[in-house]
């Protein structure tokens, strides 16, 4: 655990010390026909129900547990915060996540407006601030629109196949945090594993135009490091601080790894006047992702990944976790099923997730929420929203993959079309340009335009079938001459294989839950007995594959109508996790 950890805080990485959680109850109301903004609700809510933020009235811990399609939805909050309580500072609103569009008045006066569910935004209360009293109203629209990025939400008003109730409103933690007027704004923390290094990026916010230092500190276990003060010349200054030190271990650095997840506490101070006037804390993890041919490695070293799809659903909160320690539950519960990592499928999760990745040393790919129709709305609003996503989570060393696109979902005649086509290489090159460091898997399972790695799904429940048809037929699956899994080319027209990586990122989902009517790929197993067996085959068949350098096996938990978890919704094991453990790290001859 590093020095900044906070319980509960919603930004691990970026830590302050004055925050005030305004998760808990809030007055709320439908807005069916939308006429809360013509009749001035955002001056006094005519609030008829309560609700539980950050759960949305779709779920149980919400307090409402209404399923049904409700576009419009208000909150209010009166704020326990004055005007004299900041003083000379900024007071920031931040969400965390709210899902779609979000409206923000503070004691009547607009604030702003935020599009995307899935990427945290913030606002400044100062302008709007009273010496007392204070009430925030937000306003949230979603829609059943298949353009804008949803992920796994559905667009009907049932659910259906590997769809689930849809997500409305506010989802994550609303907080507020008491800023200096000038103040660090962000870092973007670069590893650089071959010097020894670290680059670091600030945006600095310098109102007043004042002479500003900032003084950075590295430490490790509470020993010095490395110690840096460069001056704040203008918004966006950047400095190289030098890790080497023999002083804290014999080889020189510490590096994070799976097994050893090493993490460095880092502190950033804004100095004016050889006075403190802004502190923020932080950590990072010195690693190196590399494509080297058809092997990936982690710290020079071919890494095998053995990962698990995560959709983090739960039974009464849905996309929001229920606590800190339901996230630290399911993290430690993967880890002992004998992964090394997850596939975070469709969903950008809290953060507070990422950060106990790090801890654990958990491998992470971070994947986008699919769009399901192609438009130019579709195109500019997943561009905007992927970015802020990226952007956001680039500092957590536990993420080795940026993964855009999905199954074709969003680009869904992308095999023939060159539009679709150049727009998944114009957000893969878009990618690299924020992020050089890191894969990009541009169509996860089929139809890769450009990719570091080649992905594959195949939910084939023959062992015997899925070794032959990957050993004996490889040339022609990546060549596209056949479909790798029946139905679909591993590559788009006009794309070839180039030697990259190849990952079986998606198989199994073996549906196995007596108690419960759902489904799951191939036949439902009966008994524990033949689930085990299955699952051995298939995943041995996988290891014993010499040019595939990982798999991801669907999935962790059952997720609503979808019972192929290894655990059910309430996180209990459906099979011995022990043999599960014994199935994925077994060594195979290949």
């Amino acid at each position: 655990m590093v020095k900044c950890y906070k319980k509960d805080y919603p930004r691990p990485q970026f830590v302050r010390d004055n925050w005030i959680n305004l998760n808990g109850e809030w007055d709320f109301c439908f807005d069916d026909n939308n006429i809360g903004e013509a009749q001035l609700w955002y001056n006094n809510l005519p609030a008829d129900k309560k609700i539980n933020v950050p759960f949305t009235y779709e779920t149980k811990l919400s307090g409402i547990c209404d399923e049904s399609i409700h576009n419009y939805v208000w909150y209010q909050k009166k704020l326990d915060i004055s005007k004299n309580d900041i003083k000379d500072n900024n007071l920031f609103l931040h969400i965390e996540g709210s899902d779609y569009i979000t409206k923000v008045w503070l004691n009547g006066i607009y604030l702003g407006c935020h599009e995307g569910g899935y990427s945290r935004f913030s606002f400044n209360l100062c302008n709007a601030l009273k010496e007392d009293d204070n009430t925030l109203i937000i306003k949230v629209e979603d829609s059943l629109n298949e353009s804008q990025p949803r992920g796994k939400q559905r667009w009907t008003d049932y659910s259906y196949g590997c769809w689930y109730v849809q997500t409305t409103g506010i989802w994550k933690t609303v907080w507020l945090e008491v800023v200096p007027k000038n103040y660090i704004d962000s870092v973007k923390i670069t590893p650089n594993l071959q010097d020894s290094s670290i680059l670091i990026d600030f945006n600095i916010e310098n109102n007043n135009n004042q002479d500003l230092y900032i003084e950075t500190t590295v430490s490790f276990e509470d020993k010095l490091v490395n110690k840096s003060i460069i001056p704040v010349l203008n918004k966006n200054i950047y400095t190289k601080i030098d890790l080497y030190n023999t002083n804290c271990v014999e080889w020189g650095v510490f590096q994070w790894t799976p097994s050893n997840p090493n993490l460095y506490d880092i502190s950033f101070k804004l100095i004016y006047n050889n006075q403190t006037i802004d502190s923020v804390n932080s950590y990072f993890g010195l690693r190196e992702i590399k494509i080297d041919g058809c092997n990936i490695l982690l710290n020079g070293g071919p890494i095998y990944q053995r990962l698990i799809l995560d959709q983090g659903y739960w039974k009464d909160s849905h996309l929001t976790p229920p606590s800190e320690e339901a996230i630290i539950e399911d993290i430690e519960k993967i880890l002992k099923l004998g992964y090394n990592g997850l596939r975070k499928h469709q969903k950008i999760e809290d953060e507070r997730f990422l950060y106990w990745c790090d801890v654990k040393g958990v491998l992470v790919w971070s994947e986008m929420a699919a769009a399901y129709h192609f438009n130019d709305f579709a195109v500019e609003s997943f561009t905007k929203q992927w970015m802020e996503i990226v952007k956001q989570n680039y500092n957590h060393p536990s993420i080795i993959t940026w993964t855009p696109f999905n199954e074709s979902w969003g680009v869904q005649a992308i095999k023939n079309d060159t539009t679709q086509q150049q727009f998944t290489q114009a957000i893969y090159y878009l990618t690299k340009c924020f992020d050089s460091m890191r894969p990009v898997i541009v169509n996860d399972g089929w139809e890769h335009t450009i990719s570091d790695i080649i992905t594959l799904h195949d939910y084939e429940a023959d062992g015997k079938v899925f070794f032959d048809r990957y050993f004996n037929h490889k040339e022609e699956i990546l060549s596209s001459k056949v479909y790798h899994n029946g139905f679909k080319s591993a590559f788009a027209n006009n794309f070839t294989y180039n030697g990259q990586p190849v990952i079986i990122s998606e198989f199994g989902g073996i549906a196995f839950n007596n108690e419960q009517q759902g489904w799951g790929y191939g036949d439902k197993v009966e008994d524990e007995t033949d689930f085990l067996t299955r699952f051995d085959n298939i995943t041995t068949a996988i290891k014993q594959l010499p040019y595939v350098c990982g798999y991801c096996y669907t999935q962790v938990t059952d997720v609503q109508q979808e019972i192929n978890g290894l655990m059910d919704m309430d996180r209990n094991f459906k099979v011995n996790a022990d043999k599960i453990y014994e199935i994925n790290t077994r060594i195979v001859n290949k």
